[in-house]
């Protein structure tokens, strides 16, 4: 199998400096995962919040941390450094070959939909940003790695998109379709598409700091050489 990942980000309309990160790391027992992180406020502070976290995210999996440890770390660390001032969310999605499994960590009021061949399901559960609640604790989910698979997040510009314009923010069932009309193999075109649809609602001006994360679960090829890309587009 192969595994793709596609990631859009825009910074607030007139901010030069998005307050979300993401970033991906390669894990050390087969696998990769991907985090997006949404720090509080906006801008430059936001930003070196957001960044933080996801950098850390990165060391701690690339070290062998599993997902529901990183979260606490990073949260613990976050909550020591900030005197609990400061929130953010956190969501890491991972492909983890060691177990055949895709692992969701969760910390965000937006939601994670994971979309197969046979089945959809929608992880929206009420959970607390990391940061300010002591006693803060991930949300795990844990399903079989299978082609076809397609797994979404995003950060709550996504969410609130069109919400200044409208009175309402974006319609889940605009972007479900979307993700139904796609394949996991278009998880960039899947991750822009989105993106494209939450800036229409705001006019092409983004009321907030909007990211999406796709992973795509394929078929692959397993005949050699195996080779890994990464394509990486940045506006400056």
């Amino acid at each position: 199998m192969e595994i793709k990942i596609g990631l859009a980000k825009t910074a607030k309309y007139a901010n030069e400096v998005c307050g979300d990160c993401c970033d991906i790391a390669e894990r050390p027992h087969g696998g990769i995962s991907a985090i997006i992180a949404d720090g509080q406020g906006h801008g430059l502070a936001a930003h070196h919040t957001s960044s933080w976290v996801v950098n850390k995210a990165v060391q701690l999996i690339s070290d062998g941390a599993r997902d529901g440890a990183v979260a606490r770390a990073v949260h613990d660390y976050l909550y020591a450094m900030k005197d609990k001032k400061v929130s953010c969310t956190l969501t890491v999605v991972s492909a983890d070959l060691d177990t055949e499994t895709a692992v969701i960590s969760r910390n965000s009021n937006c939601p994670v939909i994971v979309k197969t061949e046979e089945y959809e399901s929608v992880y929206d559960e009420s959970v607390e940003p990391i940061g300010v609640n002591r006693h803060m604790k991930p949300l795990m989910y844990e399903i079989p790695l299978e082609a076809g698979m397609i797994i979404v997040s995003y950060t709550d510009g996504i969410d609130h998109a069109g919400r200044k314009r409208n009175g309402h923010g974006a319609d889940f069932d605009k972007i479900m379709e979307i993700i139904r009309k796609n394949k996991a193999e278009d998880a960039q075109y899947i991750a822009k598409s989105i993106m494209d649809y939450a800036l229409t609602l705001d006019a092409d001006k983004a009321s907030d700091d909007m990211t999406v994360l796709v992973m795509g679960v394929t078929e692959g090829s397993s005949n050699p050489p195996r080779i890994e890309q990464i394509e990486v587009t940045y506006p400056y």
